[in-house]
């Protein structure tokens, strides 16, 4: 078969266009790894207000490998999100030397968890992540995977409640699915457990549409309300909250 000049030829053309293809490729891996092309300058977009320059340069420190051409943007990525309050990165390259971020901060709506463990922040979109906030958030609670559901209800029940000046600062999801909120004036309504001919939510409207003229007025403090009745609610009193008498109106003599 060597014998054959066309075969032979037909050979040595194939070797030397292999030869040529991994000089080829070992001189574009010597190229894009070269120095010349270090990263130099990383660009950070977004409105920041909890992200802190240190945090970025601590995530950062010794973890960022390659090129601007060999630079792994999913692995860079990630460092970015590991940072508390940091919700989403963003990451393109921008010739010849740099890498622009766009970073989404959180947003916390409430503290998820109760008791002895230590309470994590929750978004709106009923995601948990790392921070630390002073401010007076609502406490949302539940069974572990139940964070966006109870997230999703207390949006609803927010809602529903904002027209008449209330607002929800708690909301438990027990493990038996039954529902508890706490308002800002101290009221504590009972919702109960779903069932297919009565919804939660349809419970808390019907309490909803009737408060103004109901409790809203009352001289007594309402401390709970039970809403798992299908046709009106129960109310319990605090009987050790007394009103303060009014003092009788004198009557003037004139002279």
């Amino acid at each position: 078969m060597w014998d054959s000049p066309r075969i032979a030829n037909a050979a040595a053309g194939a070797l030397a266009a292999l030869a040529f293809v991994l000089l080829a490729y070992a001189g574009g891996r010597v190229l894009l790894g070269s120095p010349a092309f270090l990263l130099k300058t990383i660009v950070v977009e977004g409105t920041l207000e909890r992200v802190e320059r240190r945090e970025i340069v601590d995530a950062l420190q010794g973890r960022l490998r390659g090129t601007f051409f060999t630079v792994d943007l999913e692995s860079v990525r990630s460092l970015f999100e590991g940072i508390p309050w940091v919700r989403r990165a963003e990451l393109r390259r921008r010739w010849p030397d740099s890498l622009e971020v766009r970073l989404e901060e959180q947003v916390a709506m409430a503290r998820w968890g109760q008791g002895g463990g230590k309470a994590q922040l929750i978004n709106s979109q009923g995601e948990l992540f790392r921070g630390q906030s002073d401010e007076p958030l609502p406490v949302l609670a539940g069974p572990a995977g139940t964070e966006s559901e109870v997230a999703r209800r207390f949006l609803e029940f927010r809602a529903l409640l904002a027209p008449f000046g209330l607002e929800p600062r708690q909301l438990l999801l027990s493990w038996r699915l039954a529902w508890q909120l706490k308002l800002s004036n101290g009221l504590t309504l009972q919702p109960g457990r779903a069932s297919d001919r009565d919804r939660v939510e349809d419970r808390l409207a019907r309490f909803v549409s009737v408060f103004p003229r109901t409790l809203a007025d009352s001289r007594q403090r309402i401390d709970y309300v039970d809403l798992r009745y299908p046709n009106g609610f129960a109310v319990r009193v605090n009987e050790r909250v007394t009103e303060t008498p009014r003092p009788e109106p004198r009557a003037h003599r004139r002279a």
